[in-house]
C-alpha cells in the first residue's frame, strides 16, 4: 500500500474513553462533577469523545481539573499522542511549546486549540501527560499481525470488522478490513498498556479517546489486566446513534449538544481520489 493511500485510511480510522464549576462552565445538561462521583472507585476513567465536536473537549478539561482539584488525578493519558511521548520531566511551569514538542504534537491531527486547554490543565496542576496511541510506525506491522484477531471473539471481530467497514463509508477494498481492523486492536492494545502502566493505588488514569475504544465490548477495557477497574463514559453528541445502541457498553453516557453537520464520505471519498491520482502521476513516465 502507498504511503498516501495508508495514511488517509489510518487518518480516518482516528476519527472512528473536588473542585466546583461554575454554571457558566458546565457543559451542555450536564453536571460532570456528581456524574464523576458516581464513577467512583475506579482505578482509571475513559471519556470515550466525538473528535470534532468542541463541547467534548470543554469536558475534557473540566473533569481534568475536577480531578486535579480532588489531587486524585494520577496520569493524563491521550489517544491524541503516541506511547513513548511524556511531559513527566516538565514542571508545571511548562510553555505551550515545550509541552507540545515533549508530546511530539500532530497538531494537523489532532488541533491543539481544541486538546490543549485539558493537558496545559493537566500540566499546571504537576499531573504527568502521556500519550497512549500506537506510535505510527508499528501501524504497518499491526496490519499484518493476524495473531491480532484472537484478541476479539468472533462476534466482536465481526463488530469490529463491520464499523471498519461503515466508517470508511463501505469504499474500502475487502482485502483492506481486516488490516484495518488489526490496526484498530493494536491502538487499544496500546492505550490498555498505557493505563496499566500509570495505574497508581489510591488514584485515576484518565484516559482521552474516540467513543469506539472505550466500548466496552470492543476497545480498551477488553485488553486491561482484570485486576484493574476501569469506568467508561461516552460523550454523545445529538441523538443516540449506532455506537450508542447498547448502552450496556459503556458505564455511563453524558448527552451534549449536536454534533456540526458534515459529510465525512465526501471528505473520505476526495481523499482516495486524491490519493489515487498522486499515485497515478508517480508511474508515469
Amino acid at each position: 500500500m502507498a504511503a498516501r493511500p495508508l495514511a488517509a485510511l489510518v487518518a480516518v480510522l482516528a476519527l472512528l474513553g473536588c473542585t466546583t464549576l461554575s454554571p457558566s462552565a458546565t457543559p451542555h445538561g450536564l453536571e460532570p462533577i456528581s456524574r464523576l462521583q458516581q464513577l467512583l472507585p475506579a482505578d482509571a476513567i475513559f471519556l470515550g469523545e466525538q473528535h470534532d465536536v468542541p463541547e467534548h473537549q470543554q469536558i475534557h478539561r473540566a473533569v481534568v481539573e475536577a480531578l486535579a482539584g480532588q489531587q486524585t488525578l494520577a496520569v493524563l493519558a491521550l489517544e491524541m499522542a503516541s506511547q513513548g511521548q511524556s511531559t513527566e520531566k516538565l514542571g508545571s511551569d511548562a510553555s505551550e511549546d515545550t509541552v507540545r514538542a515533549a508530546l511530539h504534537w500532530n497538531n494537523e491531527g489532532w488541533p491543539w486549540s481544541a486538546y490543549g486547554p485539558a493537558v496545559m490543565a493537566a500540566v499546571h496542576a504537576g499531573v504527568p501527560v502521556v500519550g497512549a496511541n500506537l506510535p505510527s510506525a508499528r501501524v504497518r506491522a499491526a496490519m499484518t499481525d493476524s495473531g491480532l484477531d484472537a484478541l476479539l471473539l468472533g462476534p466482536a471481530l465481526q463488530a469490529q470488522q463491520e464499523k471498519v467497514r461503515v466508517g470508511h463509508c463501505n469504499l474500502l477494498p475487502e482485502s483492506q478490513i481486516a488490516p484495518m481492523t488489526r490496526v484498530q486492536i493494536a491502538r487499544d492494545v496500546a492505550m490498555a498498556q498505557t493505563v496499566a502502566r500509570a495505574a497508581l493505588r489510591g488514584k485515576i488514569v484518565l484516559l482521552l479517546a474516540g467513543g469506539g475504544h472505550v466500548d466496552r465490548s470492543l476497545g480498551v477495557p477488553l485488553h486491561l489486566p482484570p485486576d484493574l477497574t476501569a469506568k467508561t463514559v461516552l460523550l454523545q453528541a445529538g441523538p443516540a446513534s449506532e455506537e450508542t445502541e447498547s448502552a450496556g457498553n459503556f458505564d455511563q453516557i453524558w448527552p451534549t449538544g449536536a454534533a456540526p453537520v458534515k459529510d465525512y464520505c465526501a471528505d473520505f471519498s476526495q481523499q482516495r481520489s486524491a490519493a489515487a491520482a498522486a499515485s497515478r502521476s508517480k508511474k508515469e513516465p
